[in-house]
């Protein structure tokens, strides 16, 4: 099982140790990419503050952030999965998991990055700010720099098995399952179920706990059926709209009723 993560705008503080490894990454097909958008972000950041923050869409309050990128080179470096908070990753909490759950979520997560393109929460990184949505000067539109390394590089790390997708529509747009593997991915939506309505908040919460419910419990569905009987194992509510056609995902809706 492959899970497909967006990564959170807020992060974590780095740490005071080894900078980063930009070929101690997971899924090397993506290093020259990388490369290319850490360059530019640093440039862009090292320079006019007032146009860096313009390019970034950051905030006056977010000023620091700026100064934060142009050190992305030598700032200290923790796992990703120690660098993005916010609700989803409060809610999965992987610093909680019991050791076979956290090797499963070494094996089975991927976060997706406007910087990164994708790493897994045992790669090491600095904290930094640049999200999806961002034209870089040089690389441009993030999300169309990513595509074609995305097509050769995720391919191979989603293998043979499900693919469970709960990144927002912003990085999504970075790489796309098509064909057979469109055919074994799951994309998740959280309703509240006496509305029927997407509730920002409690959509990334439940989205955590969905995840840390499946590494918990040691669920290993092989496909998009056998994900929902272990998410209603779990006690979620799940409605399914299976695929209309080749090439297509599988779209499930979990009802919750409680807002938290």
């Amino acid at each position: 099982m492959l899970v497909l993560l967006p990564p959170s705008e807020g992060k974590a503080p780095s740490a005071g140790g080894a900078p980063l490894k930009l070929e101690s990454l997971s899924l090397p097909a993506l290093s020259e990419a990388r490369e290319a958008v850490l360059g530019d972000l640093v440039e862009l950041c090292a320079g006019d503050e007032d146009k860096a923050r313009e390019v970034l869409g950051l905030s006056e309050g977010l000023r620091g952030e700026i100064a934060k990128n142009a050190e992305l080179r030598t700032a200290g470096a923790r796992p990703a999965g120690q660098i993005y908070t916010g609700v989803l990753y409060d809610a999965l909490d992987l610093a909680s998991l019991d050791t076979a759950a956290k090797k499963r979520a070494a094996r089975s997560l991927l976060v997706f990055s406007g910087l990164w393109g994708a790493v897994r929460v045992t790669d090491r990184i600095p904290s930094y700010r640049c999200s999806m949505g961002v034209k870089l000067p040089g690389v441009g539109a993030l999300g169309t720099h990513w595509r074609t390394p995305m097509a050769s590089a995720l391919p191979e790390a989603a293998g043979d098995g499900l693919v469970l997708d709960l990144r927002s529509s912003a990085y999504a747009s970075a790489w796309k399952p098509k064909g057979e593997i469109a055919g074994r991915t799951a994309t998740v939506r959280v309703l509240h179920a006496p509305t029927r309505k997407v509730v920002s908040h409690f959509n990334k919460a439940t989205k955590g706990r969905i995840v840390r419910g499946l590494l918990s419990s040691g669920a290993a569905p092989k496909g998009p059926a056998q994900l929902v009987e272990a998410l209603r194992d779990l006690g979620y509510v799940v409605e399914v709209e299976p695929p209309t056609g080749a090439g297509k995902a599988w779209s499930l809706d979990v009802l919750v009723t409680e807002v938290h």
